[in-house]
């Protein structure tokens, strides 16, 4: 797909500082306070979604070789999904909440308000470039704000798709899409504006936070890390054959929360491995090649290398192409801890599966390491699922399954430590992008003298009766 016209060139096209400027002047006029402006633009994005799922599927083609239905799933339905969830609430999210006071506030009325925080800056990625930018723009409109999107130019015809059609469907004064590199992120963190969510790797994450810290600017980051899934002995492997093979595969395993590696237990080691093998031959079945396209040539190159230097057994898979940029789908068997797979997140169609003594020692393996996004435990056992969600830290935790808590609204979704800071989807989107403010209303009268100077023991024995 091409699209020739709109700007190409957006860093020569777009005055960083003019666009912040307009976008605050915007804000302060007071239109995005209002519930109805809130609900129209999300509409606008419902409507884009509906109206230009062909190009949207196209552009994802062309960037990732994604497949049509992989594209509607993850960068229409469940965007479209999350828009409604979000527009059917705004109302409610934006009611003021009281809140009862202790006996020496009294008589007063207390209450948190949610206000929006302004200009809000959305750094998209490449993995899933319509999803990972419309989300957190569904939640910072819900909650009020003006907005910049700033697509991943690693992604260049969903990039375009987003320039060109997203303002035609929301307030284009209040919502702007900038095209451009790393050298325009930074321009537009040094405007100083009033929010930032970016998701993308945990490096570039450490640069957006110095990128913002001159300003004080408020960081939500949505970054990565080796998801684990630990799977015990009296889980049913064939469903987790299955779970497993299908999160891993999506988008050629370019997804943050994708199963980074596997922790079996002995006993079912080896059984988990061939039936994962099987499963993925099966879902693979109607494709003409073996491979799975990756972005571009760096990321390919990293992949590969990973492969040819693996200390462990390549039991599926492992070839590549460069010419095609394709991973074939690869399980590698019991490579060593410190096995360049093992230390660094895959983003890839590799999965490496490791036999473990006891639920402990993956317990202790996992919390060796720095916090995952997300972890999945596989078992029958409600004592040993429990035990695995408590023991270990995580942005999320899915059990006997993989991702899909990441598609619930009513549940919120970040990392923690290495993995991201702060949360949204659903309402915690809408109050990761408010600012709470607490409201506490008086009366002139009655007024108590007891607090005032000068304090006698009268005075101070009330005081402490009542504090």
């Amino acid at each position: 797909m091409t699209l020739t016209n709109h700007p190409q060139s957006p860093s020569e096209e777009f005055d960083v500082a003019a666009v912040a400027a307009q976008l605050q002047k915007v804000f302060a006029g007071g239109r995005t306070r209002n519930a109805d402006w809130r609900i129209r633009q999300i509409e606008g994005i419902e409507r884009f979604l509906d109206q230009r799922e062909p190009e949207i599927v196209s552009a994802l083609a062309d960037d990732l070789g994604r497949s049509g239905t992989e594209a509607w799933f993850a960068d229409v339905a469940l965007v479209k999904a999350e828009a409604t969830y979000a527009r059917k609430r705004v109302r409610r999210w934006m009611r003021r909440r009281p809140q009862p006071l202790p006996l020496n506030q009294l008589p007063a009325v207390g209450w948190v308000q949610y206000e929006p925080l302004g200009v809000v800056l959305i750094i998209g990625p490449w993995n899933y470039p319509v999803h990972l930018a419309l989300i957190p723009l569904v939640a910072a409109l819900a909650a009020g704000n003006v907005a910049v999107v700033k697509p991943s130019e690693v992604a260049p015809a969903t990039s375009a798709l987003l320039s060109y059609w997203l303002p035609r469907y929301v307030d284009p004064e209040a919502i702007v899409v900038i095209e451009g590199d790393a050298q325009v992120t930074q321009d537009l963190l040094s405007q100083g504006l009033d929010q930032v969510l970016f998701t993308g790797g945990t490096e570039i994450g450490r640069r957006i936070l110095e990128g913002a810290a001159p300003h004080l600017t408020p960081v939500l980051l949505e970054l990565g890390g080796k998801s684990p899934v630990v799977v015990a002995s009296d889980a049913d492997l064939e469903v987790v054959a299955r779970r497993v093979a299908w999160t891993k595969l999506f988008n050629s395993g370019q997804t943050c929360l994708a199963p980074d590696y596997v922790l079996a237990e002995r006993s079912i080691h080896d059984e988990l491995v061939r039936l994962i093998a099987d499963t993925v031959t099966q879902f693979r079945a109607d494709q003409r090649g073996r491979g799975l396209r990756i972005v571009n040539e760096r990321q390919f190159d990293r992949l590969a290398g990973s492969l040819a230097d693996t200390s462990g057994r390549i039991v599926f898979g492992g070839g590549s192409d460069r010419e095609t940029l394709t991973i074939d789908p690869t399980v590698i068997a019991d490579p060593d801890p410190d096995d360049v797979v093992m230390r660094e997140e895959i983003f890839g169609p590799i999965l490496p599966v490791l036999a473990v003594d006891s639920i402990d020692e993956a317990i202790a393996f996992v919390n060796a390491r720095p916090k995952p996004l997300a972890a999945y435990y596989f078992t029958s056992s409600r004592t040993v699922a429990r035990k695995l969600v408590n023991a270990i830290s995580s942005g999320g935790a899915v059990v006997n399954h993989a991702a899909v808590h990441a598609m619930v609204p009513q549940l919120p979704f970040g990392g923690v430590g290495d993995s991201g800071m702060g949360a949204y989807h659903g309402k915690w989107g809408f109050q990761a992008f408010s600012h709470r403010k607490s409201v506490l209303v008086k009366s002139f009268k009655p007024d108590l003298k007891v607090i005032y100077p000068p304090y006698t023991a009268r005075s101070v024995k009330t005081l402490r009766r009542l504090f």
